[in-house]
């Protein structure tokens, strides 16, 4: 097989790739049917059943237990959860609604990232009530503790009917934190204060609840966080002008480490592990919700699903908090909800960085992003920062690029020869490949010389592309000119047209196959990958454009030098 075939060969794989990376991710998005598993050796309990209007009243764990996926996931019918009112909460990155109805956090809208309309630009909801997909956050304490008359002590939940002091909050000017207090008093004494606290500069989320045991017996009690989230109804995937991204939930232990668990795995069976430092998400494109660890504190993760096409999960304490009679006590856990901002998450919890997932390239993809980002750093522009560091893997893969060319024009030389030895043998395909393999050995040419190189670039450039669709900080990022968001497609296709002409250009430089099909088809080339790179983000066909640019200049000081020799 000679050349221009094994490079056909390698740019249809490169196209099929990306192609086959798309399809992989949509059938995430597959729905599965339901089933109900034991949790570690229990009985599945079937989720308890709300009425219009009402939610389930999680049950408590046992004794030295968290509780199951099935005792802490509350059903809520229709479209439309129980409100009883909102506290409106404003800092300089977030706009978030707390509902006194469990003092769930309801509606999340992010300052800094925002949705381009033909009106104006709106903060981007991460996290929502209303309309076909609910994403919110809730938490609650249960436990199983009886009074000296034998009765079943309340706890605080999602169900709970909160009080506030005020219906807004707004971190002031000269604050670095705003705290945002709703009190609840059970009928046996006890008093509870769920906190939240936001933090200037942040999208990190303090969660306190605050015990004060006015009973008179000992108070024990198990914190639960989770995340409840509909399937969307459009998951990203395959299809022009949609890059394939992946919605749904990870979860991480230092055992483990890094694992998703997207809601067809939910609908197979319910999530349990228990570790200490574990942390559970929600993921989509570019933003993440995460209950961090607790430090020191073993933890239960569990998944339920829900009707109503919605799943949850979370994370609670296995072992309980106990506060004596007339004595004070704090449980606290932490919420992250925000873009998946790199620094940021490295320094929310370990392994939360994972949640910007590159896949099995990640070893090339991270070191990208890094070399990028540094760029990015002194250059202030992340599209003058994909040139550079276009350049610089242009650098270091000179040798080989080198190798490549010179490999190309050996075989453009040797072009009028082998056309020669064409015309002689005719269609004795058998005799041609004969003379044409002892025409490569008598001038000490590898036919796959210029090929080789080029395989060794593709996880290069296919870590590029998810680096490129991976990162946040390249969401809505200008380059120059009618490119005001490298994330998304050029609107004008002038970037993919002009990579469809440099590519164009590369094939003139290129041996001329001998095969007329394979001449056709690698001139057709350039407008195959036009096509396809005409709803590829702006930086990765920027990355491709500039990469064509200065390998033409350097296959054409390499072909014009070996020519004169």
């Amino acid at each position: 097989m000679d050349f221009q075939r094994s490079l056909l060969f390698v740019a249809l794989g490169l196209v099929l790739f990306l192609l086959w990376q798309s399809w992989e991710i949509k059938q995430q998005g597959v729905v599965a049917v339901s089933s109900e598993v034991s949790v570690e050796g229990l009985p599945a309990t079937p989720s308890p059943t709300a009425s219009p209007g009402s939610e389930a009243v999680p049950g408590a764990p046992l004794p030295e237990e968290g509780a199951s996926p099935a005792q802490m996931t509350v059903e809520v019918p229709g479209s439309q959860l129980a409100s009883t009112g909102r506290i409106m909460v404003e800092t300089d990155l977030l706009e978030a609604e707390i509902d006194l109805m469990g003092g769930d956090l309801r509606s999340v809208r992010l300052l800094q990232h925002t949705i381009l309309t033909e009106e104006s630009e709106i903060p981007f909801t991460l996290m929502t009530d209303s309309g076909d997909e609910v994403f919110i956050a809730q938490s609650g304490l249960v436990g199983r503790d009886r009074d000296l008359a034998g009765n079943e002590r309340d706890y605080p939940n999602h169900t709970t009917q909160f009080s506030a002091s005020q219906p807004a909050y707004r971190l002031g000017y000269n604050e670095n934190t705003l705290v945002v207090q709703l009190e609840w008093s059970a009928p046996d004494g006890v008093v509870y204060k769920k906190i939240y606290t936001f933090h200037r500069d942040s999208y990190l989320i303090d969660l306190d609840f605050e015990v004060d045991n006015l009973s008179n017996t000992k108070w024990n009690g198990h914190l639960y966080s989770q995340f409840q989230r509909s399937r969307p109804l459009d998951e990203g995937g395959f299809g022009l002008g949609r890059m394939p991204s992946y919605t749904g939930s990870a979860f991480y232990t230092p055992e483990s480490r890094y694992e998703k668990y997207d809601f067809d795995d939910m609908s197979e069976q319910d999530l349990t592990l228990k570790s200490s430092g574990s942390w559970v998400a929600i993921l989509q494109h570019y933003f993440v919700a995460a209950v961090l660890p607790q430090e020191t504190v073993n933890q239960k993760l569990y998944s339920d699903v829900l009707p109503g096409n919605r799943f949850s999960i979370g994370v609670t304490a296995v072992s309980p908090v106990t506060v004596p009679a007339g004595e004070q006590g704090k449980i606290s856990s932490r919420l992250y909800i925000g873009p998946k901002d790199q620094d940021r998450l490295e320094a929310a919890a370990e392994g939360l960085v994972l949640t910007v997932d590159y896949g099995w390239l990640t070893p090339i993809s991270s070191p990208l992003f890094w070399v990028l980002n540094n760029i990015n750093k002194v250059v202030n522009n992340w599209g003058w920062s994909i040139v550079l560091l276009t350049l610089l893997i242009k650098l270091v893969f000179f040798p080989l690029s080198a190798a490549s060319y010179k490999s190309m024009a050996k075989m453009k030389k040797l072009q009028p020869r082998l056309k020669t030895l064409k015309e002689r043998y005719g269609d004795d395909k058998q005799k041609l490949n004969q003379a044409m393999m002892e025409l490569y050995k008598k001038d000490k040419i590898n036919p796959l010389g210029g090929c080789l190189p080029i395989l060794i670039q593709i996880p290069v450039f296919i870590a590029l592309y998810w680096v490129l669709l991976e990162s946040v900080e390249l969401r809505q990022a200008p380059f120059m000119l009618w490119i005001d968001d490298l994330s998304v497609m050029d609107p004008y296709y002038v970037l993919p047209i002009l990579m469809g002409a440099s590519m164009f250009a590369q094939q003139l430089l290129n041996p001329t196959p001998l095969d007329p099909t394979q001449k056709y088809i690698m001139m057709a080339m350039p407008a195959i990958f036009l096509v396809f790179f005409l709803w590829f983000p702006a930086g990765l066909v920027l990355y491709w454009l500039v990469n064509n640019v200065l390998s033409i200049g350097q296959q054409w000081y390499i072909t014009a030098k070996f020519q004169k020799s």
